[in-house]
């Protein structure tokens, strides 16, 4: 039998190299064509394009399952797994594909068996042994001939005692395991290749023919019908280090989110942003399911492979909705044309999905950064200490990481800004230092604009810092020009909308925050600042539910739940607001609104205690807090004096004094009249 349309391919652990073969000698004794392969050395540039089309191209593939599998975290049938699995969104439900034949005692619940494999049936052969009753059922299926009706002993015999029919509902996305470096490695860069015409080796050959499909159309399955995300709309998956080296993995990260950025700044085209697309590192998702989750057409991803002077990447893109792979190529460069290789790739990227280029594109991309492959790499290194900070302590090794970039390359204009954004970053949350971080930001950012003008990234950090020293002409001015240059990062969206907000442009703000959740929803700072937005807008149950979304995201990021307190507060909910900061007692953002909430109460000595907290903690660096605090107990002259002392210590929250809920009983007294007017707040 020569007609792929009737093969089967056979994908199995090493170690079941004998199980597997006794499978595939009774299947062709029946005359059914098998892909076996027997090479020792598959993978690398050896598992190439034969593989990859015989799985595009077989009828059914037959995954051998035991211990063996279970215990292997990582291998190339697992690569085979995830190609299967992808090439089975493609089919119609009704037309089986994928086989799974047991060869010992696994049970049908094993966590590291892909959800697919569960919802379908399985077929148990201990130790691969010949059985005709399924090797006449593979040839029912491949001939699509009416399945007769089985007896007993024939269900029994081809399925052993353990139940014949799986039926499990997949677990959420967000349940699905994690899984080792080595697996993602050889996983992540599979997902683009199942649907295509010509395939490229796992080191990635170029690819040139369109894809075509090799059973029943996308269109009628389902779940592609009830997908609909917005036109020119694209994820960057985390691109997998292939260098053999763990400490690498900074490399091609920061590489993945450079080209991240690269096609963010392209004019019709909406990039799901860096945290909500890197979340999916890790996981076991298939295109299609990570695709849904972010509500984009198309997925890029690929590999990085880095030598001491020399880069191999491997790109390649997928059309999310068909699974269909759009474009691939592979490129070798000296470590020196990182820079250029990003436009490269976000113009190739851009022309494959017919994106018009405005401008000079190129130009903008490379706009603010270094020829110094080092310095590069310190730079990679800083983003990607600060992306993943979760409190003031992890800044500092980002700071130093930027400093090294710039001591590298005096002018790297992204590294000023990226430093500028860290120190502004560090100064907000700090008892101490804040006004020496706060200098050495604004020397950072105007110094990133003296060196690229137009460089987005630098009028975001002095956006940033003019809001926090309260200089909001300049900082409305700074955001206006960042969203320019930028319109599709969801950092300056969510940055400049929740400034807006507070500064009374409701509407405007509060729109930009919601487009950078859209962009990126699997972000806390996107639901964090819209939530503030909305709280500034007095939208008190819409904002419960954005700092909600952030729990959910993240459970351990504390500020939220005092946030969430508040905008209980505001609706006249004591209970849950006292509820929630409760939660996160230790946090000042929880001891602000459990001052309140406690006062309210009638509980004024736990009230007091809070506040003691407070100012234990910030000392009178929370001056803005403290008035906050004393306005909503009534005590209008402490609350002024407190306000007035915020006024002379350039006290960062005073940014949100124009809007803030809490400063209402304030309103109407003089001294805060005039404590607005010195402000100069824009209209």
């Amino acid at each position: 039998m020569t007609d792929s349309s009737k093969a089967v391919f056979l994908s199995y652990a090493s170690q079941d190299a004998q199980a597997a073969l006794q499978l595939c000698a009774a299947l062709r004794a029946a005359g059914i064509e098998v892909w076996f392969d027997q090479s020792e050395l598959r993978g690398g540039d050896t598992w190439d394009t034969s593989i990859r089309k015989q799985i595009k191209r077989c009828a059914l593939f037959i995954p051998v399952i035991s211990h063996n599998t279970h215990d292997r975290i990582e291998g190339y049938f697992r690569l085979e797994w995830k190609l299967g699995v992808d090439r089975s969104h493609l089919i119609s439900s009704d037309q089986a594909f994928l086989l799974p034949v047991v060869i010992d005692d696994t049970r049908d619940d094993d966590e590291r068996v892909p959800d697919r494999f569960r919802e379908v049936q399985w077929t148990r052969l201990p130790g691969g042994r010949q059985n005709q009753a399924f090797v006449e059922r593979v040839r029912r299926l491949l001939t699509r001939e009416p399945a007769q009706t089985s007896t007993a002993a024939e269900s029994m015999a081809a399925h052993g005692p353990a139940p014949a029919i799986v039926r499990k509902t997949a677990p959420p996305w967000w349940r699905s395991k994690a899984a080792l470096l080595g697996t993602i490695a050889v996983v992540v860069i599979a997902l683009g290749f199942f649907a295509a015409n010509q395939l490229v080796s796992k080191r990635g050959a170029e690819v040139g023919a369109s894809a075509v499909p090799a059973s029943a159309p996308a269109a009628h399955s389902p779940s592609v019908t009830t997908f609909n995300p917005p036109p020119h709309s694209i994820a960057v998956l985390p691109f997998v280090n292939l260098s053999g080296d763990k400490e690498q993995e900074y490399f091609s990260d920061g590489l993945t989110e450079e080209l991240l950025n690269s096609l963010a700044e392209i004019n019709e085209l909406q990039v799901a942003a860096r945290t909500s697309a890197f979340s999916f590192k890790g996981q076991d998702n298939d295109i299609g399911t990570i695709a849904r989750k972010l509500n984009v057409g198309a997925v890029l991803e690929g590999s990085v492979r880095r030598s001491a002077h020399t880069i191999r990447i491997t790109a390649q893109l997928i059309n999310a909705v068909t699974g269909f792979h759009i474009w691939s190529k592979t490129y070798d460069r000296d470590l020196g044309d990182v820079l250029k290789l990003q436009t490269e790739i976000a113009t190739a990227v851009a022309g494959a999905l017919k994106i018009t280029l405005l401008g000079d594109t190129s130009v903008k991309i490379e706009l603010g950064g270094t020829h110094n492959p080092a310095a590069f790499d310190a730079y990679l290194r800083a983003a990607k200490a600060f992306s993943s900070r979760r409190d003031t302590k992890d800044i500092p090794t980002a700071i130093a990481e930027y400093t090294e970039a710039i001591r590298l390359d005096p002018h790297y204009a992204l590294a000023f800004a990226g430093r500028s954004l860290a120190l502004s970053g560090y100064a907000q949350e700090a008892a101490t230092g804040a006004k020496e971080a706060f200098d050495k930001a604004q020397a950072d950012a105007r110094q990133a604009l003296a060196l690229a003008p137009d460089l987005a990234q630098a009028h975001l950090a002095l956006a940033v810092l003019s809001g926090t020293t309260l200089d909001f002409t300049l900082a409305s001015d700074e955001y206006e020009r960042a969203r320019a240059l930028a319109p599709g990062n969801a950092q300056v969206l969510r940055e400049s909308g929740a400034f807006a907000a507070l500064i009374g442009r409701f509407d405007a703000g509060i729109a930009a925050a919601r487009r950078a959740v859209v962009l990126d929803p699997l972000a806390r700072a996107s639901h964090g600042l819209l939530g503030r937005a909305l709280y500034a807008a007095r939208r008190y149950e819409q904002a419960a539910v954005a700092f909600a979304d952030v729990i959910s995201l993240d459970p351990g990021f504390k500020s939220a739940y005092g946030e969430r307190g508040l905008s209980f507060y505001g609706l006249g909910d004591l209970e849950r607001a006292r509820a929630s900061c409760e939660m996160k007692p230790d946090h000042w953002a929880s001891q602000q609104c459990l001052a309140v909430v406690y006062d309210k109460l009638g509980k004024h000595a736990d009230a007091e205690a809070e506040v003691a907290k407070l100012k234990a903690w910030g000392g009178d660096g929370a001056a803005y807090q403290y008035a906050t605090i004393y306005a909503q107990w009534g005590n209008t002259p402490k609350a002024l004096e407190w306000l007035e002392t915020a006024l002379k210590l350039r006290d960062p929250g005073l940014v949100s004094l124009k809007t803030d809920p809490l400063m209402d009983p304030l309103r109407k007294e003089p001294r805060f009249q005039k404590v607005m007017r010195e402000l100069k707040f824009p209209t």
